[in-house]
Order: C-alpha cells, then structure tokens, then sequence
C-alpha cells in the first residue's frame, strides 16, 4: 500500500527566517509529513482558513506577529491541530501562556533533529 500526500499528517511551517524554514524541511523530509513551510504570518494564516492541519510549528519572534499570538489565531481556526513552538529563548516565554495557548512542545534553538522527530511523532500520536 502506497501512502500519497492525501494521507500524510500535514505539518505548517512558519518562521521568517528562509533558511530555518529549509533546515527544518530538510530534517523533516524523511518523517512521512506533507510540510508546508511559510515566511510571512497572512500567508500561512490563509492557508490554514483553507485546509485543516494537524499540526503548527512556528518561531516565535517575528516581525507584524509575535508566534504566540499566530498560534492563538490558528488555534480559532483549527482547534484540533498540534501548536509547538520553536524559539531561542524560552526563558522569555511564561508557561503561563504555554498551558493557555494548548501549546503542546517548546522546542529551542538550536534544535535537536533527533528530539525534534521525537517530539512531532509523540505530539502527532496524542489523541
């Protein structure tokens, strides 16, 4: 049996840094995901309005929109999907707001590729 992209776990992407974007799809390639990477928040936003997705990585400090404030957006139009969020300073990040947002894995930069995979296949595996 053939698995086609119709039936992969679609993974979006954001962060506004390109090169980010294509070391996370390179780490991610492998993994049976249909990624979808985006630089701009409006861009992955629309994309979100018009197809589910099980689950949202995003950076968090980027220009117009900070990645908590992406993943409270996201989670009014996709409550079931998986919000992680990738930053280099979790320290700033009150896990307060963590718990509040459903945030279900803070993932820091640099990243771990092999704790990376670990983490998406664990939170992919959550009911």
């Amino acid at each position: 049996m053939t698995r086609t992209e119709e039936n992969l776990p679609r993974l979006l992407i954001l962060d506004d840094e390109a090169g980010i974007l294509s070391s996370l799809r390179r780490a991610l390639r492998r993994e049976g995901y249909e990624i979808l990477t985006f630089e701009r928040v409006e861009d992955a936003l629309r994309e979100i309005e018009l197809r589910p997705v099980d689950a949202i990585l995003t950076d968090h400090k980027m220009p117009g929109m900070s990645g908590m404030q992406f993943l409270k957006s996201a989670a009014e139009l996709r409550p079931n999907a998986a919000r992680l969020l990738i930053t280099g300073w979790p320290e700033a990040i009150p896990p307060s707001e963590i718990a509040e947002l459903g945030i279900r894995a803070l993932i820091t930069k640099p990243w771990d590729d092999a704790k990376l995979k670990a983490t998406l296949r664990a939170v992919l595996s959550e009911p």
